[in-house]
């Protein structure tokens, strides 16, 4: 069973692709039971003929009991400078998902968009008592997509031919990785001012799509749709998500975006050559994610 906590536009997307993929049997938690309702009615006409799942919509959070995957949608508050604004707005409700996920889902994997998705996602790993590869937060992936489609502009190619990964916090302070650039399969070098401008375009994504229609959707729904794939389907998944480092990348106790191996054992770390700026950039990213994480 797959629950959705937070029925906003990220949360009903998601419940839209498991739905309209047979994933699984679909929970919709809401606050407000008539918008779970509501939503789960909704969603149902995704369903295929010749499938057998249920949705359902509800504000009773035991009904999350016996679920292989809760995911976290919820927000509240306005992002003004970065993502670390809403940690006062974010972290009671958050508390209180927590409880209900110590109580009802021990044993599921979480994954976490709320932001600021690193600070979320280790708040709740350390209220949930839940193990470090069951606590995935997204966020770096999106990012890393978010890149190839610059770089696709700056290349004059179709993002499809791109590869490209970001690490570190997903907020400002990201770190696009250039040293492993590909197009057709084939490195790329570009130049200090390409950097600095793509690196400004990809940390600052959000803030024109948040103009022109107020946030990322389908980019989010589509990225958590695969995480939770990789886990109900047993599908390994390499991506870089948010999760705790132990030692990783000279850096410990603070969930940062790295590659990791997602399946239905959750989340493991990969860890991939960086050179010497990469790894400082990441260390200092780091600095700011722990910082941020004293706020709460």
């Amino acid at each position: 069973m797959l629950s959705i906590i937070g029925t906003g536009r990220v949360g009903t997307a998601i419940g839209f692709l498991a739905a309209s993929t047979s994933l699984d049997d679909i929970v919709l938690v809401n606050r407000s039971k008539n918008k779970a309702i509501g939503e789960a009615l909704d969603i149902v006409n995704t369903i295929p003929q010749d499938s057998s799942i249920l949705v359902t919509g509800t504000d009773d959070f035991e009904q999350i009991s016996g679920s292989k995957v809760i995911v976290i949608t919820i927000g509240s508050g306005k992002i003004v400078t970065d993502r670390s604004d809403l940690i006062p707005h974010t972290i009671p409700i958050i508390n209180e998902i927590s409880k209900k996920i110590k109580k009802y889902a021990s044993d599921a994997k979480v994954v976490v968009i709320t932001n600021p998705v690193d600070v979320t996602t280790y708040h709740i790993l350390q209220e949930t008592d839940l193990s470090p590869e069951n606590v995935i937060g997204m966020g770096s992936s999106l990012d890393s997509d978010r890149l190839r489609y610059l770089l696709s502009k700056v290349l004059h190619t179709n993002q499809s031919k791109i590869e490209s990964l970001v690490l570190g916090e997903l907020g400002n302070s990201m770190v696009p990785i250039f040293s492993r650039v590909k197009s057709n399969g084939t490195s790329v070098k570009l130049d200090e001012k390409q950097i600095t401008q793509i690196t400004n375009d990809v940390r600052n994504y959000w803030k024109p799509l948040t103009d022109l229609k107020g946030a990322s959707v389908f980019g989010a729904a589509k990225h958590s749709y695969d995480i939770i794939k990789a886990i109900i389907k047993n599908e390994r998944l390499q991506v870089p998500a948010s999760v705790m480092v132990q030692g990783e990348y000279g850096i410990s106790g603070t969930c940062i975006g790295v590659p990791v191996s997602i399946d239905s054992t959750g989340a493991s770390i990969e860890e991939i050559p960086l050179d010497a700026n990469e790894l400082k950039l990441l260390e200092r990213s780091s600095d700011i994610i722990k910082n941020n994480i004293k706020k709460i």
